[in-house]
């Protein structure tokens, strides 16, 4: 049986939140991960582990802290009904801050591989040239972890599409608003409606494949293209 209207909600649901939270993700993670890649403070593996911490924790952990934090009576869910907003809990903004935590190390270890590769010299050279700091990252960093960006910006994502510990305990399964893919999969099976299921599952195991299949390509055309 073909997907329902409820199906293609959450798939869009589950995109736009993937796109989202990548986009927060790279503009968050891009700084963090330059700090990580450059900083010589004795203390960095301290940020380093917090960075890590959602590939070792359970997602229910995460989920249930989160949970815990966007509540109406947790430190931001408070802070949102003292500002007269609702609580972020069940909401898809709760979502975004939930995915944006859980897949942040997704983003931000490759990038910091990636300006750590870069090495010292080229950086140098630019500054012998009179380049400013601003200068050097834009004109120097950002090209040459190209390849770091895309393997970021692909591994959010699709992290991100096949979320479910940490969403279904903070959005849990409100259809049209908090329902994502993985959640209607569950649904699906759980209903004994293996059809659709199929139809889901296929479409996710297909589009993480050409993601992944798309960052090796493009990978190894930079590395190529590398002088």
């Amino acid at each position: 049986m073909m997907p329902g209207a409820d199906d293609l909600t959450a798939l869009w649901i589950t995109l736009k939140l993937a796109a989202l939270t990548t986009l927060i993700l790279l503009l968050l993670g891009t700084p963090l991960a330059w700090w990580l890649a450059r900083s010589r403070w004795r203390g960095r593996f301290l940020v380093e582990a917090v960075v890590a911490l959602p590939l070792v924790l359970p997602p229910t952990v995460l989920g249930f802290y989160l949970l815990v934090a966007l509540g109406p009576h947790g430190p931001l869910g408070g802070l949102m009904r003292a500002l007269g907003g609702e609580p972020l809990a069940f909401t898809f903004n709760g979502l975004v801050i939930g995915s944006v935590i859980y897949s942040l190390p997704f983003v931000v270890q490759p990038l910091q591989a990636a300006f750590s590769a870069i090495g010292a010299r080229p950086l140098e050279v630019a500054a012998t040239l009179g380049a400013s700091p601003l200068d050097r990252f834009v004109t120097v960093a950002l090209p040459q972890a190209r390849a770091g960006f895309v393997t970021a910006a692909v591994l959010g994502f699709a992290h991100t599409l096949g979320e479910f510990g940490v969403v279904l305990m903070i959005g849990g399964n409100i259809p049209g608003r908090t329902q994502v893919i993985s959640i209607a999969i569950y649904d699906h099976v759980e209903a004994l409606e293996y059809g659709q299921a199929h139809w889901l599952s296929g479409g996710l195991l297909l589009l993480s494949f050409l993601l992944l299949m798309g960052v090796y390509a493009l990978n190894r055309r930079f590395s190529v293209a590398r002088p």
